[in-house]
C-alpha cells in the first residue's frame, strides 16, 4: 500500500459519527489524523474512536487547516459554516468533502465552485442517495437511453410526521431553511442527476409554516419546541428547464399524507419511466403492449458494483477517496451541486415574492 491519505473531520457531529467517519475508518487508503469540533469533548470522543495513534484535537478549524500534512478534509458542520470552511479548505490545500447542502445560498455555492477551480483541488457534496445500489443501476438505464428522453419528473421528499427535533436542523439562521435544503436537496439532485439536466429556466414555489407552531405534536422523534421551529415544515416547487422538461420537487417533514416517500424520484421518458415505490420499476411498451418491470437488486448479477453489502455512505467514501488517488472526477460535481443550490434558493424566493425566479 502506497502513502495514506491524512484527514481532518471539521464537525464531528451525527452525521460525522453516523457515515463520515465510519464509511473513512474502512479505508486502507486514508487516516483520520485531526478533528475540530465547537463542543471540544465531540471532537476528542471522535479522536478515540475513529482517530489513529497520532491523531489531534485542534481548538479551531483554522488550526487544523493550517496543518500541512492533512491531505483531505470532510465537513460536517451546520450549513450556515460550509461554504466559509470549504473555501478556506481549499485555499489550505486540501481536497473537501462538504456536507449537503452545498451552502445557504447560490452565491456562496458558486463561491465555493470558483475556488476548487482555482487551487485544483478537489470537491464533492455529499450526497449520498445517489451511491444506493437502485440509484446507480436507474442512473445506468437513463445513460443508455432506455427512457429516451426525460421531460417529466417529480423529486419525492416526505415525511407524514419525522421533523428532526436535535441539533440545529429547526434553526434558520445556521440552516437556511428546513425540509427543502435539508431532505429536499436530496431529491432534487437524484432526478437533475438521473436526467443529465442542469439548465433550468424558471422556478416557482410555495413555502409552508403550517404544523411547526403545533405544542405537543405527533412526531417520530417528539413533540418539536414550537419556540424554536423557525423553519419551514413543507415546501414545494415547480421547475421548468430550459429544454421545456418539467420537475416538481415536493419536501415535507410533518405532512397529513400517507404517501410518503424520501430520497425518491419519479421519471418519464418518451420510451420509458420508472420509479423508486417499491424498490426499483421501470415501465414502457414492447410490441404493442405495456409493460412494467420490477427490479430485484439482490439477485445475482443484477448489482454488478462491487461489494454487495456496502452502503452507501461506505460507497460514497471509498469513491471519493479512489478520485483523490487516481485523480479523477468526483461522482458528485460541484458544478451539480450548484445548480441544486441554485433551483432550491429560487423557490424560496418564488415563495417570498409570489412570483417565478428565471435563471
Amino acid at each position: 500500500m502506497g502513502k495514506k491519505l491524512k484527514a481532518g473531520v471539521i464537525g464531528c457531529g451525527g452525521i460525522a459519527f453516523g457515515k463520515h467517519m465510519p464509511a473513512l475508518k474502512k479505508l486502507d487508503s486514508v487516516e483520520m489524523v485531526a478533528f475540530y469540533d465547537s463542543v471540544n469533548g465531540n471532537a476528542i470522543k471522535a479522536a478515540k474512536e475513529f482517530g489513529c495513534e497520532n491523531s489531534k484535537v485542534y481548538q479551531s478549524y483554522e488550526e487544523l487547516l493550517a496543518d500541512k500534512s492533512i491531505d483531505v478534509v470532510h465537513i460536517c458542520t451546520p450549513n450556515k459554516f460550509h461554504a466559509e470552511m470549504t473555501v478556506a479548505a481549499l485555499e489550505a490545500g486540501k481536497h473537501v468533502m462538504c456536507e449537503k447542502p452545498m451552502a445557504m445560498n447560490s452565491k456562496e455555492a458558486k463561491l465555493m465552485c470558483d475556488t476548487a477551480r482555482k487551487t485544483g483541488k478537489k470537491l464533492s457534496i455529499a450526497y449520498q442517495n445517489r451511491f444506493r445500489t437502485d440509484s446507480l443501476y436507474l442512473k445506468e438505464v437513463c445513460d443508455r437511453g432506455d427512457l429516451g428522453e426525460i421531460y417529466f419528473a417529480k423529486a419525492h421528499a416526505v415525511r407524514r410526521r419525522a421533523v428532526p427535533t436535535w441539533g440545529v436542523f429547526l434553526n434558520e439562521e445556521l440552516q437556511g431553511g428546513g425540509p427543502l435544503i435539508d431532505i429536499g436537496t436530496h431529491a432534487l439532485d437524484l432526478t437533475l442527476w438521473m436526467m443529465n439536466n442542469y439548465e433550468p429556466n424558471y422556478a416557482v414555489g410555495n413555502v409552508y409554516h403550517k404544523l411547526s407552531g403545533r405544542k405537543n405534536a405527533a412526531n417520530a422523534w417528539g413533540p418539536w419546541d414550537p419556540e424554536k421551529f423557525t423553519v419551514e415544515d413543507s415546501a414545494f416547487g415547480f421547475v421548468t428547464m430550459k429544454n421545456g422538461a418539467t420537475i416538481i420537487l415536493e419536501s415535507s417533514w410533518a405532512l397529513n399524507t400517507l404517501d410518503v416517500k424520501e430520497a425518491k424520484t419519479t421519471l418519464c421518458g418518451t420510451e420509458g419511466g420508472a420509479d423508486m415505490e417499491e424498490g426499483l420499476r421501470i415501465n414502457g411498451e414492447d410490441k404493442g403492449r405495456l409493460y412494467t418491470k420490477n427490479i430485484s437488486l439482490q439477485a445475482k448479477g443484477a448489482d454488478y458494483y462491487e461489494g454487495r453489502s456496502e452502503s452507501a455512505g461506505d460507497r460514497e467514501a471509498r469513491l471519493w477517496i479512489e478520485c483523490i488517488l487516481k485523480d479523477t472526477e468526483p461522482v458528485v460535481k460541484p458544478e451539480e451541486a450548484y445548480v441544486v443550490t441554485q433551483i432550491l434558493e429560487a423557490i424560496y424566493e418564488s415563495s417570498r415574492t409570489g412570483k417565478p425566479v428565471y435563471f
